[in-house]
C-alpha cells in the first residue's frame, strides 16, 4: 500500500494529529471566547448537527428497540454512577500514601462522580458502527439523571438537552420519512460526517486545554495525573469490554461498543459547573478541576485512536457470530 492510499485510509488519525498541532500553535483561536466561538458553534450547533445526523441515519425501529434495551441501560448507568466512583475511591486510598497533591486526588474522585457527556460517546460509537441509538439514550439520560440531582440548575440542563439532543433527533427522523428512499439509494457518509465533527470537537477541546491557566502544575505532578487518567480509562474500557462480551451476557458486539464509550466517558460541560458549585470558596478549586480538564481531552483522544481497533474487532466478531448461527448443511450418506 502506497503512502497516498495509506493516508487516505488513516485520514481520521492524521486529522487528530493535525487538530492537536493546530490547537497547540494558536489555542486562542478555538478556545472559549475566541474567533470560532466554540461555546456556540460546538456546544449548540455541532452537537445539534450530530443528533440531526443520527436522526437521519437511524431507522425508527432501531431507536425504539434501543429504548427497550433495559439491560444495556442498567449496565451503563450502574457502571457510571456506582461502580466507577466506588472503584476510583478504592484506587485513591492507595494513591493517598504517595506524595501526589491531595487536591489533585480529590479532583480525581470528582471525575468518577461525573455523568457521561452528550456528544463524544455518541460520535465514537457511530464512528465504530456500534449501537448508536443506545449511546444516544444513555448519554442523554445519564447527563439528565445526575445533573437534575445535583446543584446545577435543572431548567438549564433540561432545556439544553432538549434543544441540542431531542429536537434535532426528532427533526432528523421527520426528514428521514420524506427522503428515506434517497438515503437508502445514495447511502450518504454519515460516519465520515460525524468523524469530521469529532475532529472539530478535538480541536476546540485542546485549544481550551492549552489556553487554560488553571492547568499550571509542576511537570512531575502533571505527568503523573495524565498517566493515572489514561490508566483509569484503559482499565475501565477493558473491564466493560470483558463484562459485556462474556458468554450469555445478552449483548451484541454493537452493544459492547456503546457500553465501552458511554460507561467510561465523563462530561466536562456539566462537570465544571458542578465543581464550581460544590467547591465554591475553596482556594484549591483550580487544582480540583485539573483532573477533569485533562480527562475530557484524554477520553476523546484515546477513544478516537481506538476507533479502528474496536471497529475491526466488532466486524470480525459479527462475522464470527453470523457463521455460528448459519444452519449446518446436512451430511450426505
Amino acid at each position: 500500500m502506497g503512502l497516498p492510499e495509506r493516508l487516505r485510509k488513516e485520514w481520521f488519525l492524521l486529522g487528530i494529529v493535525l487538530a492537536i498541532a493546530a490547537a497547540k500553535l494558536q489555542p486562542a483561536v478555538g478556545a472559549k471566547g475566541g474567533p470560532l466561538k466554540p461555546e456556540i458553534t460546538i456546544t449548540y450547533i455541532a452537537v445539534s448537527a450530530i443528533f440531526f445526523n443520527s436522526g437521519l441515519s437511524l431507522k425508527t425501529e432501531e431507536l425504539t428497540s434501543a429504548l427497550m434495551h433495559v439491560k444495556l441501560h442498567l449496565f451503563v448507568q450502574i457502571f457510571t454512577l456506582v461502580f466507577f466512583p466506588t472503584a476510583i475511591w478504592l484506587f485513591l486510598q492507595l494513591l493517598s500514601i504517595t506524595p501526589i497533591n491531595e487536591w489533585l486526588l480529590k479532583g480525581l474522585q470528582t471525575v468518577g462522580c461525573m455523568p457521561p457527556p452528550v456528544s463524544s460517546a455518541v460520535i465514537l460509537t457511530k464512528a465504530v458502527g456500534g449501537n448508536e441509538a443506545a449511546a444516544i439514550f444513555n448519554s442523554a439520560f445519564g447527563s439528565f439523571l445526575l445533573g437534575s440531582s445535583s446543584s446545577v440548575p435543572f431548567t438549564s440542563i433540561f432545556s439544553q438537552l432538549f434543544m441540542t439532543v431531542v429536537v434535532p433527533l426528532i427533526i432528523g427522523q421527520i426528514v428521514r420519512r420524506y427522503i428515506k428512499d434517497w438515503l437508502e439509494r445514495k447511502k450518504p457518509p454519515f460516519g465520515a460526517i460525524s468523524s469530521c465533527v469529532l475532529l472539530m470537537i478535538i480541536y476546540t477541546t485542546f485549544c481550551d486545554t492549552f489556553a487554560n491557566p488553571n492547568i499550571d502544575l509542576d511537570k512531575f505532578s502533571l505527568i503523573i495525573v495524565v498517566f493515572i487518567i489514561f490508566f483509569v480509562q484503559l482499565s475501565f474500557m477493558f473491564v466493560t469490554f470483558l463484562s459485556s462480551t462474556r458468554k450469555n451476557s445478552g449483548f451484541t458486539p454493537a452493544d459492547t461498543v456503546a457500553i465501552i464509550f458511554c460507561s467510561t466517558h465523563k462530561s466536562l460541560t456539566l462537570g465544571i459547573p458542578m465543581l464550581k458549585i460544590v467547591f465554591a470558596g475553596y482556594e484549591h478549586l483550580s487544582l480540583i478541576s485539573v483532573p477533569l480538564l485533562i480527562y475530557h481531552p484524554a477520553q476523546i483522544l484515546l477513544g478516537s485512536l481506538l476507533v479502528p481497533t474496536i471497529k475491526s474487532w466488532m466486524i470480525s466478531r459479527q462475522k464470527a457470530l453470523k457463521l455460528t448461527r448459519q444452519p449446518k448443511a446436512p451430511v450426505k450418506v
